[in-house]
């Protein structure tokens, strides 16, 4: 007796097998090194081509020496062999290896069992709804092929398809209910400790010339944003983050050392809102300007900026509330203020003439401010995200040479100017503005949104907010980014649709995807215990999860299965009868093998048991009769000979 392990693979089932090998790694293409694509590929071609034209699978040791080099090829690349990149790279080669050596049929349920577990491997890299299709479409097609590998019913490949998507829709209710009721985790599902989080862009706590005119150009989504009330005026939408205070010449970074503890000064009413961040593998929040409260797991600094405790390495929903008309650290430390009065020796001494000029002519420091900002009001400068490059004395070249340059250059320029005329002044980088999505009512924070601008201290004023880009091109603050840009900038397509309905089609699917965020991802556990409560399960601990889960799964097994006896297919009537026949004669000790027609049977009967040939002929003579016959069935006759049977 052949066991899966020797019986032979049949011919037809191969290329299910090599779809369902495709289909599970094809995505990884995009995350995967150009050479490991090439080489699963080639492989896999490899593979077609022998099965097409029939040829011998590569010996054992081919393979052997195959796996060894292309585990060496992996540890080079990654410098491990284990983490997310590296075990998935071993994964897709290991796949297309196993093609090459696809000969009984427990080598298709390897290549089957390991495509079910790659299919888990995708959502280390993406939890849109495009991946989410995929994934099913995948789980349809390796279903198929196990049907197909095991021979399941019919061999048509739309029969296959069929039966195996409704083994698949009967999944779906226990997948529902282990959604809903298995224990929730916190902290990213799909993450592994060395490099779950690699590859995370966004706002930088360090600034240079060109650095947020890079972030810009890209259209992926920062933030969201819900108020409870009306949306304020774009020109009020400052998103507050990094406060960058120490400059090289060159470079913007965060200071080091302790600030005086922040002290706002509400003076209009607060603006409360919800905030989903994108993660950013970053400590900061982008709180509206100016922040009052925050979450819990949040807490304000001496510099405004809102800090978590952990990174923010998955997306996360917070409320908040900001007032944007206040008044911040009217007492300032002189520790603080003397920080943001320091300038790099030897640097842009054109501009430090400039700015002390101005202090020796004017009487204070707002002056000096308005003469700043007519400075850049002129028409000698331009707002571009094509900037030339820089020296050694950035801020020389950019305000008497070039001047031509993006928000970040504006800002630094500022600042320069303002710590060399004695005020103290630091530079600001968050985001500015946003779009309203009609749809759902979120306003999108992109990061083509990305801004710097600055902040002086006055005297009795304390921190105030000047935005010399506002003063340069007013529509960027008012606006936004695409009516401040010219034509042939390099802004994401995404942002440039100038046509109605593909802008319509943009806010569809990014509703869309909002909303598979907020209720589908975004079902943590905060948002199980609210369902539970409202469940009527109030206590949720472990034991009551379980018990809960238990109960449900059990459930719907029942359902499922009286579903499916309700639709098992009904007997013939004239089927039935027929076998209360066979059942009498089997008494009798006469059986019917199953492939023996009605005709078979009486003609055996008359040659070993002619006693029983006449009246079981009646029997078969009705049931023919009921059973294809051109007139509608009469069973009577067909009870009457059955009751005459001895």
């Amino acid at each position: 007796m052949s066991t899966p392990a020797t019986q032979a693979l049949e011919h037809r089932t191969t290329p299910w097998l090599f779809a369902a090998a495709l289909v599970t790694t094809l995505p990884h293409v995009e995350h995967q090194p150009v050479w490991l694509s090439l080489l699963a590929g080639i492989m896999m071609l490899w593979g077609g081509w022998l099965w097409w034209r029939n040829q011998p699978l590569p010996n054992r040791w081919m393979l052997t020496l195959s796996v060894i080099l292309a585990s060496g090829c992996v540890l080079l690349e990654f410098h491990t062999l284990f983490g997310r990149d590296a075990g998935v790279a071993l994964l897709v080669l290991f796949m297309s290896m196993k093609l090459l050596e696809l000969k009984s049929k427990r080598d298709g349920m390897v290549i089957i069992t390991l495509g079910y577990f790659l299919l888990l491997t995708h959502y280390f890299y993406s939890q849109s709804i495009p991946t989410g299709a995929w994934l099913l479409a995948s789980i349809w097609l390796l279903t198929a092929s196990l049907i197909r590998l095991n021979g399941g019913p019919g061999s048509s490949f739309k029969i296959t398809l069929r039966y195996a998507g409704l083994i698949t829709l009967q999944a779906l209710p226990f997948m529902l209910v282990l959604y809903l009721l298995f224990p929730r985790v916190s902290g990213p599902l799909w993450g592994l400790p060395q490099d779950a989080y690699a590859g995370k862009t966004g706002l930088s706590n360090q600034m240079s010339p060109g650095s947020i005119s890079t972030l810009v150009q890209s259209g992926e989504i920062a933030f969201r944003v819900r108020f409870d009330g009306d949306i304020p005026p774009k020109g009020k939408l400052y998103w507050r983050g990094p406060v960058l205070e120490a400059f090289d010449g060159f470079n913007w970074e965060p200071q080091a050392g302790k600030s005086s503890a922040e002290r706002i000064e509400v003076l209009g009413p607060l603006t409360t809102y919800e905030t989903t961040m994108e993660p950013q593998n970053q400590r900061w929040l982008l709180a509206l300007d100016a922040p009052t409260q925050l979450a819990p797991e949040f807490a304000l600094n001496g510099r405004l900026t809102a800090t978590s405790r952990d990174l923010i390495v998955q997306r996360q929903r917070f409320r908040l509330a900001a007032s944007l008309d206040y008044r911040f650290n009217v007492i300032e430390s002189t520790a603080t203020l003397n920080r943001n009065l320091h300038l790099p020796n030897g640097r842009n001494p054109q501009t430090i003439s400039l700015a002390k000029r101005w202090r020796d002519s004017s009487e204070n420091p707002p002056q000096i401010i308005q003469k700043a900002l007519a400075l850049f009001s002129s028409t000698d400068f331009a707002y571009t995200l094509q900037a030339p490059l820089l020296g050694q004395n950035s801020i020389d070249d950019f305000i008497f040479q070039s001047k031509r340059g993006f928000c970040e250059h504006y800002a630094a320029a500022f600042v320069v100017l303002m710590r060399a005329a004695g005020i103290p002044a630091r530079v600001v980088t968050g985001y500015q503005g946003g779009e309203l999505n009609p749809l759902d009512g979120f306003l999108v924070v992109r990061q083509s949104d990305a801004h710097a601008w600055t902040e002086v201290w006055l005297e009795n004023r304390g921190w105030i907010r000047i935005d010399p880009t506002a003063v340069v091109s007013p529509s960027r603050v008012d606006s936004g980014i695409t009516s401040a840009m010219a034509t042939g900038e390099p802004l994401p397509a995404l942002i440039q649709i100038r046509s109605e309905w593909l802008r319509s089609l943009r806010h569809r699917w990014e509703a869309a995807n909002n909303a598979w965020n907020q209720y589908i991802l975004g079902y943590d556990p905060k948002r199980q215990r609210e369902l539970l409560s409202r469940l009527g399960i109030p206590d949720t601990d472990w034991k009551n999860l379980a018990a809960t889960l238990a109960i449900s799964c059990l459930s719907v097994l029942v359902a499922v299965t009286v579903w499916t006896l309700y639709q098992r297919p009904q007997r013939d009537p004239a089927s039935k009868l027929w076998q209360k026949a066979l059942r009498r004669l089997a008494r009798r000790k006469v059986n019917c093998a199953p492939w023996e027609t009605p005709l078979a049977l009486i003609n055996r009967l008359q040659t070993e048991y002619p006693a029983l040939a006449t009246p079981y002929a009646h029997v078969a003579a009705a049931y023919l009769k009921a059973r294809y016959g051109r007139e509608p069935a009469d069973l009577n006759e067909l009870r009457k000979a059955i009751s005459q049977l001895p």
